[in-house]
């Protein structure tokens, strides 16, 4: 049997399964974590430890159909302006919260369009860290930019503050693509873009593409990726584009029959996958390629690489507290989100409260589980001695899960008295082994509803 015919023997072209940023995903979020309860748990961080801190822009000058993301578009600056305001705010009454001496160990601007402002309200948005929160020489701090909103004098804004990092989506170099996707960012623009970060001393570059676009094909994907290793980033997404024009309307305007089958996706990642790893790239978790100097790599060699609402990182904080409308915090204790609205969420911080509209508080298993997903994500295998020493006392939970997977998943995993581990040709069931097996969540609503789950 082929490998590929093994896989689908498995589940893994009929599986509907979350990426696993968190665990529970935000779909389990409830009403139950509020503005009380984050507070408490902002004020339960240990003096002097390090935290993270995620800010979204949620603004875009032109909605692109393939993005799911919490974004609206504006032609004007004035919802800009108005937005900056209430986030600045917030700053303020989160920091009010903190305790003395954290260290800020990674610093996100994602969005929307963070590039979309200008470069004064660069660097006001970050003169307001700076008195409240500031970065260290040793903070990573990372910012989406988009090729049509990026200049020199926004660049430098940024690079003064402190950027060290920057991310490009590219998504797909082929122009009918990017017209049926509703993206037109050509190859020469992406290319100036990046030759203009390097150029102001840029120390690192991210890039993404996504697999599973309408109309792609082994030879678009192929000329693509190549177009993209010609930008020599540090680093690379090869995310899995999910077409749910159910949750994200505007994936109504990209024709269904125009979507490659998931078995065709495959094949996709494969081909573009291969290309990188023939550049030197080396394969990071389900999806990311880095050089073998990158932080990733580091992290992933020394078993630090961690998962999160950013994809993979090597940030040591278990804590990240997310900043503005829809942003997610991360705790010890659970995760709390804003206000997806931004109009509610500016409404609840111009009354000098939180906007905390959902959430979830670690019960019973929940940390355990959620940490053996992200052992799995991260390094496709769970360490025995490792969940041990992090959950004492698990093992009557723990070794039934290990041997229930082993079990499920026939000649797809290794199980010894140390581990778990996944072949390298099973690798990509990692994320139906996680739902199957070790998502409560999961398979609770699977027992209560027929509805697919992503």
């Amino acid at each position: 049997m082929s490998r590929k015919s093994q896989l689908a023997k498995l589940g893994l072209f009929t599986a509907k399964v979350p990426r696993y940023t968190s665990y529970p995903t935000v779909q389990h979020f409830t009403p139950n974590v509020d503005a009380t309860l984050y507070s408490s748990w902002l004020k339960a961080i240990s003096p002097g430890s390090q935290i993270s801190l995620y800010v979204h822009i949620p603004f875009c000058r032109k909605l692109c159909w393939f993005c799911a993301c919490r974004t609206q578009g504006t032609q004007s600056n004035e919802p800009i302006e108005a937005y900056l305001e209430v986030l600045k705010s917030e700053i303020s009454l989160v920091a009010s919260q903190l305790p003395e001496g954290l260290e800020i160990s990674r610093l996100h601007w994602g969005g929307g369009t963070p590039t979309i402002l200008s470069a004064a309200q660069i660097r006001d948005l970050a003169q307001r860290f700076a008195d409240h929160l500031p970065l260290s020489p040793t903070t990573e701090f990372s910012v989406e930019v988009d090729p049509w909103e990026i200049d020199q004098e926004r660049c430098d804004a940024l690079l003064e503050a402190g950027m060290t990092r920057a991310s490009i989506g590219i998504q797909d170099f082929n122009d009918h693509i990017q017209q049926v996707i509703g993206r037109q960012q050509s190859f020469e623009q992406t290319n100036g873009a990046a030759r203009l970060l390097r150029a102001a001393g840029l120390q690192k570059l991210n890039a993404e593409i996504l697999c599973g676009l309408p109309y792609q094909t082994q030879p678009s994907i192929t000329e693509t990726t190549q177009l993209l290793l010609s930008l020599t980033p540090d680093r690379v997404a090869v995310s899995d584009y999910i077409h749910q024009p159910g949750m994200a309307r505007r994936q109504s305007m990209i024709p269904t029959d125009s979507l490659p089958k998931p078995e065709e996706k495959f094949d996709l990642f494969e081909t573009a996958a291969a290309l990188l790893r023939w550049d030197g790239y080396e394969a990071i978790g389900i999806d990311h390629f880095a050089r073998s100097d990158d932080s990733l790599t580091l992290a992933r060699n020394t078993g630090r690489l961690r998962r999160g609402f950013q994809g993979y990182s090597a940030d040591p904080s278990e804590v990240l507290i997310g900043l503005g409308a829809s942003a997610v915090s991360r705790f010890p204790q659970g995760y709390a989100q804003n206000e997806a609205s931004t109009a509610k969420y500016s409404a609840a911080i111009k009354k000098g409260r939180f906007a905390t509209r959902a959430g979830h508080a670690f019960c019973g298993e929940d940390a355990l589980r959620a940490r053996l997903i992200e052992m799995l994500l991260c390094q496709f295998e769970i360490s025995r001695s490792e969940a041990l020493d992090e959950f004492p006392g698990c093992q009557a939970i723990l070794d039934p899960l290990l041997n229930l997977a082993y079990r499920s998943f026939p000649g797809a995993m290794d199980l010894s008295n140390t581990r778990l581990s996944l072949t390298e040709q099973a690798r990509p069931l990692v994320r139906v082994i996680a739902q199957q097996i070790f998502d409560s969540f999961a398979q609770e609503q699977s027992a209560h509803s027929d509805a697919p789950r992503a």
